[in-house]
């Protein structure tokens, strides 16, 4: 058996995401770290202390000519980062949300067709074992549902200035945002048709026209309404700050947070501790047939371990030639939901999709 080659991969972004995915490249003998991309200098774990950093992604690209090209950088770049790398010849992974505009997120699409390239967004909860369950369990249960979502970060330090540089060009309920709208598409075979969205600015550390606090309602074509709810910085409540819960006219299933879990511990943003099944089945006597059944999610992937397992499905995805065709749609659809979301903030008006 011919042993394959290591794909060979440039990596631009080393913020939390970027060197997480930068590390699960390094400890994966499927790929071979041919540079790192960043404007300034940071530090960096000694797992990824040997390898160059460049400056220029667009100069990178040109001369270390790579096979896969893993993009980590503010959202405003992912499009037209993600497109040069394409027409270079190379696939791409690039971290969600995958554009700051439909449009440009449907000409990243467009690309990927047209160049016959491998594009993966970073949806690092399709590759987790709980929130798959979660999902599977939801869809048993049928529709119409209500999904009820958020997740809140009382940040300071180090994660309020992320927060801060994040929302220079992008608001949390569309950060975040995107990944809940995903999981939602993936439970329900509806439509969206309508989302209303509002939003507060509650710091005179952002931009004016910016807002740190945010909820969107989205409407589907058979009856299935959601909510997703997201805030980040030092004066936001950790109070109820993760909420997943699914309610369908049969039953019912949740994630049970540990109680002890912090907002902006990045591991508790994906940890489930427990899932919640609850029937709405009652007996003769009008009670309820049977207890609920709780899951224990011991033993679950950590952050890190969640990067390794996405990346590893790149390589598969490079590797088998897998149809990305559903994963790029539903890109583009939850995209579009939160940016209406964020325009009815703005103008105070509901949008229909």
């Amino acid at each position: 058996m011919i042993e394959e080659k290591p794909v060979r991969v440039l990596v631009a972004g080393l913020g939390n995401m970027g060197r997480s995915h930068a590390l699960a490249y390094h400890n994966n003998p499927g790929f071979k770290i041919v540079g790192l991309v960043n404007r300034s200098v940071v530090p960096l774990p000694d797992e990824l202390a040997g390898y160059t950093i460049h400056s220029s992604f667009e100069q990178a690209l040109v001369d270390l000519k790579p096979d896969l090209v893993s993009i980590n950088t503010y959202s405003d770049s992912h499009a037209g980062y993600a497109i040069a790398a394409m027409e270079a010849g190379a696939d791409v992974f690039v971290e969600k949300p995958l554009a700051t505009t439909v449009a440009d997120a449907e000409r990243v699409v467009a690309a990927a067709r047209t160049h016959g390239r491998k594009l993966v967004i970073g949806y690092i909860l399709r590759h987790h074992p709980s929130w798959m369950r979660l999902i599977s369990e939801a869809r048993k249960l049928g529709g119409p549902y209500v999904f009820r979502m958020n997740l809140n970060q009382q940040s300071s330090g180090a994660t309020w200035e992320t927060h801060k540089s994040l929302m220079k060009t992008t608001s949390p309920i569309v950060d975040c945002g995107v990944h809940y709208l995903d999981v939602m598409l993936q439970i329900t075979d509806a439509n969206p048709v309508q989302v209303r969205g509002m939003g507060v600015r509650l710091s005179n550390e952002i931009d004016p026209d910016m807002y740190n606090y945010g909820h969107l309602q989205v409407l589907f074509d058979d009856k299935t309404v959601g909510w997703y709810e997201a805030g980040w910085g030092p004066m936001i409540s950790e109070t109820a700050f993760f909420v997943k819960d699914v309610i369908s006219p049969n039953g019912c299933v949740s994630i049970v947070m540990d109680q002890n879990a912090k907002s902006d511990d990045i591991d508790s943003h994906t940890k489930t501790s427990t899932i919640r099944l609850h029937s709405a089945k009652t007996g003769r006597d009008g009670r309820f047939a049977g207890a609920d059944e709780l899951l224990s999610m011991a033993g679950e992937p950590e952050h890190q371990e969640l990067c390794d397992l996405e990346q590893a499905f790149v390589l598969k995805a490079i590797r088998e030639d897998l149809d990305l065709g559903r994963h790029m749609q539903d890109a583009v659809r939850s995209l579009g939901v939160c940016l209406a979301a964020d325009q009815s903030v703005r103008t105070g008006q509901p949008v229909d999709l």
